[in-house]
């Protein structure tokens, strides 16, 4: 397999050559159909590796007032700095993820752990259960199936999932995604689980 070394100046050569394929231009489905059944508008949210952060457009626009975005890209961070300057409901952050130290009730996961090298899973389970209050929640997007090229982005399968998740979560939903976008029908995993 060909090593890549995947760090911020990877995904700041990304975003510079606009090789962002991971980007469909609006939150997903899972993801808005999960934000929609969320009564508690002043929950305090993280989205790391936000990207364009579709999500938190859509979460503004439900009402929520406690966003953070996290990313390691500057040309990201950026972009979002310039788009959201001003509006208090939103704080951008360019850090990476594994030193952040702020604590949450919900973090969202899209296209994040899938961008991560396998062996930081471990790390990134416990980080995230550092990262959130005692009955916080992770919830979204894995995918469901393994990938030929050398990732990014990475697979896996909900059976390894549970083993990576388990010792710190409990586990409430690890289901395949009835409404992915075309693209990636047959290929997610829905995700929801508590501190």
């Amino acid at each position: 397999m060909k090593e890549t070394s995947i760090d911020q100046a990877y995904w700041e050569q990304r975003w510079l050559n606009g090789s962002t394929g991971w980007d469909v231009g609006a939150p997903t489905p899972p993801l808005r159909e999960y934000i929609d059944q969320l009564t508690d508008k002043s929950i305090r949210m993280l989205i790391p590796g936000c990207g364009n952060a579709y999500e938190a457009d859509y979460l503004l626009s439900k009402g929520f007032s406690s966003v953070t975005l996290l990313d390691i890209a500057k040309p990201a961070v950026e972009q979002l700095r310039a788009r959201y300057a001003g509006d208090d409901r939103i704080r951008v952050l360019n850090e990476d993820f594994f030193r952040h130290q702020q604590s949450y009730d919900l973090i969202l996961e899209q296209t994040f752990f899938c961008a991560l090298d396998p062996a930081l899973r471990k790390d990134y389970v416990a980080h995230m259960h550092r990262l959130l209050h005692p009955g916080g929640t992770l919830a979204g997007v894995l995918f469901g199936r393994e990938f030929s090229d050398p990732g990014p982005p990475f697979g896996g399968n909900k059976e390894a999932y549970e083993k990576l998740f388990s010792p710190f979560f409990t586990i409430h939903t690890l289901a395949p995604c009835y409404n992915s976008i075309g693209p990636r029908e047959g290929t997610e995993i829905f995700m929801i689980a508590k501190t």
